[in-house]
Formats: structure tokens, sequence, C-alpha cells
């Protein structure tokens, strides 16, 4: 049978459907490059916020009209996984629902639903999710750039963030089955290695009963082929002296850093459940910066949470406008039910939360700007990402993770494919792109 995996949502969902895609080519199925050509259709969902949800739907609509009734149409991730009952009921038109911990039930699902085209199957269980054996991922052709889930699932239970109820309690992985996949991919052509869980920084508490996040990069950094390796959602409270001594002193790790702080105001922090407070987030960044001049910190961060005073947005404001972030995302808080926070009183309206927002990426753009600026006449090393029809190039340096941070646009003389590394000087500079000459 063909599948065609449609994926929304964040490096986690897509990691998970590079596993689904392997599980079920080792049953015998096989990969289709488009929709229209397959027997199968499985759509992997995002449902962390509303925006997302009414993505995630509108996806599995138009996949319905393509499967019609000739195809099999299966959903899984966050968004089935969460309304699990709600969407078996409304969503006749889908065969299959599978929760984010069950594709290794996939083949058996699918058999099943191929002999019966009548009856809905459904598979959902609470943790479970094992895909600890490497081999099962399918690697993708060209994979210069891969992420790496070290953990499952999450113990930070936010009042805002849906999550935990969705993926359960946080299993790491354990330091030899991640190396190990580390090293598949690294011999497939991976150069640049993500980190990546719901809370990378909680690595190996569950198993080895300390923080071993430091211990497993410094294996990680031992393999061949491997050039890059970058951090994402690092939790400040959980970011040691040694992880950053780690990051200062190991060469493949990128002086860059994704840590996830949503707030400023430790009224707020509070409230929405996080274990960080305003001095200590600013501690972790002097810490950070002064082992790591160079360092670019990515963060996120959310405007109009309930209760958020004028006073609180303010303070925030003026935060941002110290710590002078080189990559920030912010959003309007998302209201999302079976949160604590649904239920607190003081819930913001709209407009407002989005005024604050836009006040705040108004001001980020102009430090991003300045930011990129002072790299005007600087020599970076870029790693390949594309060629643009105009016959320049376009790639990202060490500071920039793929997808969500700045490109750098570029000429060369010399041909180039994906996953190259090349030295770039930089010419212009615009609010969130370099441009420059390969050297």
């Amino acid at each position: 049978m063909k599948i065609f995996i449609e994926t929304l949502g964040c490096p986690k969902n897509f990691n998970d459907s590079e596993f689904a895609l392997g599980i079920l080519e080792r049953a015998g199925h096989k990969e289709a490059e488009r929709a229209e050509d397959a027997d199968l259709i499985l759509v992997n969902t995002c449902g962390f916020i509303n925006d997302a949800k009414k993505e995630s739907i509108a996806k599995i609509f138009e996949m319905a009209e393509i499967a019609g009734e000739n195809k099999i149409l299966a959903i899984s991730g966050c968004l089935s996984e969460r309304y699990k009952d709600e969407l078996y009921k409304e969503m006749p038109e889908v065969d299959i629902f599978i929760g984010v911990n069950d594709y290794d039930r996939l083949p058996a699902l699918i058999e099943a639903a191929a002999k019966d085209k009548e009856g809905q199957k459904l598979s959902f269980r609470s943790e479970y999710c094992d895909f600890n054996e490497p081999s099962l991922r399918k690697i993708p052709e060209n994979p210069y750039t891969a992420t790496i889930k070290i953990a499952e699932g999450c113990n930070n239970i936010c009042t805002y963030c849906i999550i935990p109820h969705i993926r359960g309690k946080y299993r790491s992985r354990k330091i030899e089955e991640i190396t190990e996949e580390a090293k598949r991919l690294a011999s497939s052509g991976t150069k640049e290695l993500i980190i990546i869980a719901q809370d990378t920084t909680y690595y190996g508490m569950d198993i080895y009963g300390r923080l071993a996040l430091p211990e497993l990069l410094k294996e990680l950094c031992k393999i061949d082929g491997i050039r890059w390796i970058r951090l994402m959602y690092c939790y400040e409270d959980k970011i040691t002296d040694e992880l950053i001594d780690t990051m200062a002193s190991e060469e493949k790790i990128c002086h860059y850093i994704d840590i996830p702080i949503q707030h400023s105001s430790d009224r707020i922090l509070k409230a929405m459940n996080r274990k960080s407070t305003k001095t200590s987030i600013m501690s972790t960044i002097s810490k950070l910066r002064a082992k790591m001049p160079d360092i670019n910190i990515r963060t996120t961060l959310i405007t109009g949470f309930p209760g958020e005073t004028e006073e609180d947005f303010d303070e925030l404001y003026n935060f941002v406008s110290e710590m002078k972030f080189e990559r920030l995302g912010i959003f309007a808080y998302s209201r999302e039910e079976g949160t604590p926070a649904d239920k607190m009183k003081g819930h913001i309206r709209q407009d407002i939360k989005e005024k604050r927002r836009d006040s705040i990426m108004l001001m980020q753009t102009e430090i991003s700007l300045s930011k990129n600026r002072e790299k005007i006449g600087k020599t970076i090393e870029v790693i390949v990402d594309g060629k643009d029809d105009d016959g320049s190039y376009y790639g990202r340096s060490s500071y920039d993770a793929p997808e969500i941070d700045n490109a750098v646009l570029f000429t060369s003389e010399k041909e180039l494919h994906e996953g190259d590394f090349i030295n770039v000087k930089i010419t212009d500079a615009f609010d969130y792109d370099l441009v420059g000459e390969a050297l």
C-alpha cells in the first residue's frame, strides 16, 4: 500500500512522522510523493493553540476530499489525541484515529481498515510511543539537517499548556539509543543535529536521577560527520553551569539556545506555574553571554495572559528592551480548554492581547535590524539550504534554526548544493535576513 503523510506543527511532529513512515515501510508499505497517488493518507495534526487547531481541521477536510471513498484516511498527532471523542463523532470521513503514542499500531490498523472500510478504527494509550529503536526512523533523502528527539512527554505543568495531558509524563531515551540514532543520521549525511524534546534540559532525571543533557551532548560531539549541534526547548530553571560550560567548550555545539521564558513579571510567571523568576532569567542570560559573547538567544513570550495588567506588560516591554534578544517569537495568549488558565479570572480582550504583542514585535524588529547591521563586513560560516530561481543561494548561520530564524541570502560563483558549508562575507542587512557574497 502507498502511504502519504501530511505533517503539521512543530519539529517534534515531523520527527514522529519519520518514525511512523519507517514503521510502515518495515511492514511492507511504500511512501507516495503525493496524496493523490496514495492508498492511505495520514494527517499528523497539531492541537497546541487555536490557530494550529483550525489549520489541522482544514487540512483533514482537504485530505478527505482527495481520499474520497477509495482511499483510507487516518489522523494522528496532538489534535487527534486531545479531541478523540469529538473528532470520532464529527468526522465520519476519517477511517483511523490514533494518538501520539500509537504509531507502532498503524500497520495493524491499516490492515483492519482495508478489510472493513465501514467501521472506524481507534487506538489511544496514555504513555508509550517507544521509538527507541533508531533503525525504525525513515531518514529523508539528503538529511543534512535533522532533529533527534531525546525524550517524550513533559512534567512541567504550565497553566496555559495542554501538552502534558496529550503526550504524558516525561520519558527520557537512553544515551546509547540516542547516540546510535545520531550515528545513523551522520552516516546518511546529517551535518546539523537539532536536539528536541518538550523540555530538553530535564533530560535524564527520570532514568538517571540527574540532569544528563551535558553528558549526552559530549557523547554526540564525538560522532564523526556532525558539524553543528543545536539546542531547542531549554527551560531556564534547568540551564546549569555544567550545561553552559559544555556549550562553551565543545566546538560542535552552536552558540545558540532556545529558551521559552514566556514572561518577565514574577506575578505572571507564578500564575503560569513557571519555575523561573525575572532575577533567575536575567542571571542565566548573563552567564550565557559571559561564557559565549557571540551567543544568540531565542525566546518566546506570551502577551495577555489572564490577569496581565498594564504594569505587567510594561515590565515585559522594558525587559525585552533591556535584554535585546537576538531571536524572539511572541504570541497573544490562546485560551485552551482543559488548562488551569482557562478557568482563571481576568481574561483579556483579544484586541488588547494582540496590540501588546505587536508593540513588542515592532521593538524587536528594530533590535534585530541593529544586530544584523553589526554583521556587515564580517565573514560567517553558512549552511546552504537551497537555490533561488535567479541563481542566488539561501542558507543559515550557526545562529539560526531552520524554518524559524533568519536566513542568509548570497551569491556564489561556485556551484553549491544543499548541506554544503560556505564562508559568506556579509554586505547588507535587513530586519531578519542578511545578504552576502560567498568567498
